[in-house]
């Protein structure tokens, strides 16, 4: 299939928005005919000697082989990069031995061409699973990624965005100034169907000019992974081969020791904005849904109980039809497997009250109800009554459209 749907998602941000320029970073595309004909599908990002990388990836147990490369490149590399490259339209999953042996052939072309260590070439593909990576494509192609090779404004940007999408109906990116100095945060994300927490077929690549070590880049990655692709799902299903990489180069002259506060602020706010272009680009999706729960056991019973009634079928699929059938949330809640109060349960669409103290609100108007359904931003909250947890999820509706890009994507 081509790489995007007929149609941008209606959930689209108006434009890609203006991009901050990091310092120490050059971003190129080409067009290696891997999958996709007639557009960008290979990208090449070059980091600064001594750029510190940090990674947080798929929990899937049948990892792709560029996950694997990573996390050995990675460790072995002491987490210093020079190079990412990223293909889409293959992604190099469930290929054994030759996958492995493909992932590192690319780093190593790459580190041929730009004179870096191998190990600090980082690879990342999406796409099909089960197919042979035609690495052959992607070494032709790399005169004209590095050749292309420029500092990122805007357009630089969204290009580097467009290349690493599959089924993503618009480039995703987003940036943000570290306080109280002259650094920036900025990334691009790929992701629209098979997206759940604990990371989902997803690639975001985060840049800063910042100074800082891989541990410390480490930490701030991860606990903002934590509170913005792990909050996320749009179908439920993970993949083989989710990655978020986050680049330090160093450049602003500015350490990350010295505004560390700020950093995971740029870098949080970075992130969750990522996350929701996800969600808005979810496979048919015409609703964005933000599902809060308090009232829990603790904030990790929240979120459990959140993601069940956001990957509820029968949820969604009332969501798409704007119909406030609450009685789906309680059935959602109570399959979620941790403690819940049923005659303590509250439930909200919007600012309407549906449900309390375990039976339907008195004062309980579905025509109000219906009217936030028509939005395409929606609200549902539920309290379960059992304890001071509380947590969030984003999810989309679940339409028809869902079905006719999945149904025949690899045609």
């Amino acid at each position: 299939m081509s790489a995007t749907a007929t149609a941008i998602s209606p959930l689209a941000p108006a434009a890609f928005p203006d991009m901050a320029a990091v310092g120490g970073l050059r971003l190129g595309t080409a067009a290696a005919g891997i999958r996709y004909s007639g557009r960008p599908d290979v990208m090449l990002a070059e980091l600064a000697p001594g750029t510190a990388v940090a990674g947080v990836f798929t929990q899937s147990l049948c990892t792709a082989a560029p996950v694997d490369w990573c996390r050995h490149a990675l460790a072995v590399g002491a987490g210093r990069g020079r190079a990412i490259i990223v293909n889409s339209g293959n992604a190099n999953a469930f290929t054994g031995a030759a996958g492995y042996r493909a992932a590192e052939h690319t780093a190593a072309s790459v580190a041929a061409v730009l004179g870096a260590p191998v190990h600090e070439v980082l690879v990342a593909s999406t796409g099909v699973i089960g197919e042979n990576l035609p690495v052959d494509r992607i070494d032709a192609a790399l005169p004209e990624l590095v050749a292309g090779l420029s500092a990122p404004d805007r357009q630089v940007w969204k290009a580097a965005a467009g290349a690493i999408g599959t089924t993503d109906t618009f480039p995703k990116g987003a940036s943000a100034p570290v306080a109280g100095s002259s650094a920036h945060v900025a990334g691009i994300a790929k992701g629209s169907g098979m997206i759940a927490p604990d990371m989902a077929t997803m690639l975001a690549f985060v840049f800063t000019d910042l100074a800082t070590d891989a541990r410390t880049a480490q930490e701030c990655l991860a606990a903002s992974v934590e509170q913005s692709f792990n909050r996320i799902t749009v179908d439920s299903d993970t993949s083989t081969s989710d990655t978020v990489l986050l680049a330090a180069t160093g450049a602003s002259q500015h350490r990350a020791d010295q505004h560390t506060a700020a950093f995971q602020d740029a870098l949080d706010e970075v992130m969750l904005d990522l996350a929701h272009q996800i969600v808005r680009d979810g496979e048919g999706a015409s609703k964005f849904v933000a599902v809060t729960v308090t009232g829990a056991a603790d904030d990790d019973a929240a979120r459990a109980i959140a993601r069940a009634v956001a990957d509820s079928p029968l949820v969604k699929t009332a969501l798409a039809a704007s119909d406030a059938n609450w009685g789906r949330i309680v059935a959602a809640v109570g399959k979620a497997g941790q403690r819940a109060d049923r005659d303590r349960l509250s439930i909200w669409i919007g600012d309407e009250q549906c449900a309390g103290h375990g039976v339907p609100h008195p004062g309980y108007s579905e025509e109000r109800a219906t009217e936030h359904l028509l939005r395409d931003e929606i609200k549902l909250r539920i309290d379960v009554g059992v304890g001071h947890g509380k947590g969030t999820i984003w999810t989309c509706d679940l339409t028809h459209g869902y079905i006719d890009i999945n149904a025949g994507y690899r045609t």
